[in-house]
């Protein structure tokens, strides 16, 4: 008799799961499905088909899937190749605190996918969880002065490393990751700065003293740890968290995940001071064959030379850590790191390192995560191409989490020296 197992079968998103199947026929092919609904009723579903060696057994972590969503030894790529049955959907967990993701993994046989072909009764199935947040994790909502947003703080008595945490255009409060790096050891300010609560329904501007009031709030908070901060950043995100590391000598820790190194869009604002947004090139807009729209080229160089807008990286005294999906089609992320990396490299600096990951495109989550390839978001009314191909994206996302959180510890911890 078949049977499905699967180790650990509760844990954090950001951990792999051990899939096998034994009791099989010798060389049998069996088909394996993943499915979730997310805290919105969205289906996501993937499968993969094996083949079983002599003994009957099927090990994810060893056997070559042969086709279906993907195809060869991927042990998470029934998690990462997950498709929503509603077009254009992004995989985010909303209530990260009271509930997880549930995986059910089916073992089938094979089927034609024909409409009308009846199902077959699953030979074997079983549940998982799959947290945002660890066991002991606190989370408290903020609403100080102006400040809105969530603390994570991690079990213990602390203190612990401070880390803020920006998403780009979506607006809204995002926890997600916050959680998540409270969950690995992380003091972790989710911080939305429009779109949520009484803050701005729009973006019309970035406040930079809003930010700057953050950084003094989380630093004076009695369970962080000073007297650096970090950032962990993407899209909008990042080009507000390079701005702050140049302003704020309190950030010692910057993480950009395609981001530009000049600001688009809206203007900033900081102590009263206006800076304008760099112009874009609007005729470099492109709708591709498939409908979505990428606005990776609006930033081409121009007569007058784009260059001119470009933030004083060089004044910054942190480190920063660049992530770049080289099949970005949203931003030519690999450009803006390629010029803000020349500004530090000119000025003698070298306290910075670059990722750059090829097929990797926009949207780069933690691990295991499916890939978006196309969404819509608040501001703009055509689907939008993030770029990505499914296999090199997955395994973007799961190394550059690690690098994030060595690089995190490596700038905010304290360094303990022998006394010996």
């Amino acid at each position: 008799m078949a049977q499905l197992t699967a180790s650990p079968l509760s844990a954090l998103v950001d951990e792999p799961v051990h899939i096998r199947v034994t009791g099989l026929s010798p060389f049998q092919v069996v088909c394996l499905q993943a499915s979730l609904q997310d805290d919105r009723g969205n289906l996501w579903n993937s499968e993969a088909y094996y083949k079983a060696n002599e003994a009957g057994e099927v090990d994810l972590e060893r056997d070559y899937a042969l086709g279906g969503d993907y195809v060869g030894v991927h042990p998470m790529g029934l998690f990462w190749s997950l498709k929503p049955e509603k077009f254009f959907t992004r995989l985010r967990k909303r209530d990260v605190m009271n509930s997880p993701f549930q995986v059910q993994l089916k073992l089938c046989d094979p089927n034609f996918p024909l409409k009308r072909t009846l199902t077959s009764t699953p030979k074997a199935s079983l549940t998982l969880e799959r947290w945002y947040v660890a066991p002991g994790v606190t989370r408290i909502p903020i609403k100080e002065g102006r400040l809105r947003g969530a603390l994570f703080l991690p079990p213990g008595e602390g203190r612990f490393p401070g880390v803020i945490d920006l998403f780009g255009n979506n607006g809204g409060l995002t926890e997600f990751r916050a959680s998540l790096l409270a969950s690995r050891g992380f003091a972790s300010l989710a911080l939305p700065y429009w779109g949520y609560e009484d803050l701005p329904p729009l973006l019309e501007r970035v406040d930079l003293d809003y930010f700057e009031e953050a950084v003094n709030f989380l630093l004076g908070h009695p369970k962080v740890l000073g007297p650096g901060l970090g950032i962990v950043s993407v899209c909008k995100g990042a080009e507000i968290a390079l701005t702050m590391a140049i302003h704020l000598k309190q950030i010692t820790a910057t993480v950009l995940i395609n981001g530009t190194n000049f600001i688009i869009g809206v203007p900033h604002v900081y102590h009263g001071q206006i800076t304008p947004p760099t112009p874009c090139s609007l005729e470099f807009i492109y709708n591709n064959a498939l409908g979505f729209t990428e606005f990776n080229s609006l930033y081409k160089e121009t007569g007058v030379g784009i260059s001119q807008s470009f933030f004083p990286i060089q004044k910054a005294q942190g480190h920063f850590l660049f992530i770049v999906g080289e099949d970005d089609r949203n931003i030519n992320s690999k450009v803006h790191a390629a010029n803000a990396i020349e500004q530090l490299r000119r000025n003698g600096k070298n306290n910075w390192t670059l990722l750059s990951y090829p097929g990797a495109g926009h949207l780069i989550e933690p691990p295991y995560s499916p890939l978006c390839r196309a969404s819509k978001t608040p501001y703009v009314q055509k689907i939008i191409d993030w770029g990505g191909k499914v296999i090199p994206h997955a395994a973007a996302q799961d190394h550059a989490w690690k690098e994030i959180q060595k690089f995190l510890r490596k700038h905010l911890s304290p360094v303990i020296t022998s006394q010996l």
